[in-house]
């Protein structure tokens, strides 16, 4: 296998890295608080040393996969007048109690427990401005909340739902499609905006992403049959050598 093949074949393999980020975006397309992925790849240059250039004059390019990425803007907001849905206008994102620990998220449809308690729809609880479970009065019927996160029932304020943002937020890690662990200290939000009975909606721009989804299709099918026509040619040299020396 020569280096052109080598070269094509990196080219393929970060080419199904693409694929499979695009198509998880638009598997995702529709839910609630989703944040894009995006790949970022690189040429890696390696200098030829052979007897056809004299060394170092001539460089081979290999594509490698660098990273993958999420794109933290903002999505469209969606009315569905459930109270408990609540979508987040601007930086920050919820906090939610895990198995593993708090975790974070902009997937903003709550429900209620039987006790009292507000849960995603995984069930992991919503957490307060002072990190602890957002928990209604079972008798509670009547369910507002102000744009600040104050939570009110008609026995009044239930809680202040808090929300976290990071510095970095390209420093979250991405648990599943929907939660994300911080690794680096989280701070409250003084000045939030939410907004009751509304979800924010994935940020993914389907017709963009399936217009590159085809086109790296295509970019495939072409490096795959460059790979396959390397593969012929180096078979038919190699038979005539052979058939010269027999």
């Amino acid at each position: 296998m020569d280096n052109t093949t080598y070269i094509a074949l990196s080219r393929m393999d970060t080419q199904m890295r693409a694929m499979s980020v695009l198509a998880n975006n638009l598997s995702n397309a529709d839910t609630a608080g989703y944040k894009a992925s995006h790949v970022l790849f690189s040429d890696y240059l390696v200098k030829q040393k052979d007897g056809h250039a004299a060394d170092g004059t001539a460089t081979e390019a290999y594509t490698q996969d660098r990273s993958t990425y999420r794109d933290f803007g903002q999505g469209t907001l969606q009315q569905t007048g459930n109270p408990l849905d609540i979508a987040i206008t601007g930086e920050g994102f919820f906090s939610v109690m895990t198995a593993q620990g708090v975790r974070l998220t902009r997937n903003g449809r709550f429900q209620r427990l039987a006790d009292g308690r507000i849960t995603d729809g995984a069930g992991n609880v919503l957490l307060d401005r002072t990190g602890q479970p957002v928990q209604l009065r079972p008798q509670d019927r009547t369910i507002s909340l102000a744009a600040d996160g104050t939570l009110s029932t008609e026995s009044g304020v239930a809680a202040e739902v808090g929300l976290v943002t990071v510095d970095n937020a390209y420093t979250l890690v991405g648990e599943g499609n929907q939660i994300f662990r911080a690794t680096t200290q989280t701070r409250q939000l003084n000045n939030k905006e939410l907004r009751q009975g509304m979800l924010e909606g994935s940020n993914v721009n389907s017709m963009t992403e399936t217009t590159q989804l085809v086109q790296l299709q295509r970019d495939f099918e072409i490096t795959s049959n460059l790979v396959e026509s390397e593969e012929t040619r180096e078979k038919n040299a190699i038979d005539k050598i052979i058939q010269t020396q027999s």
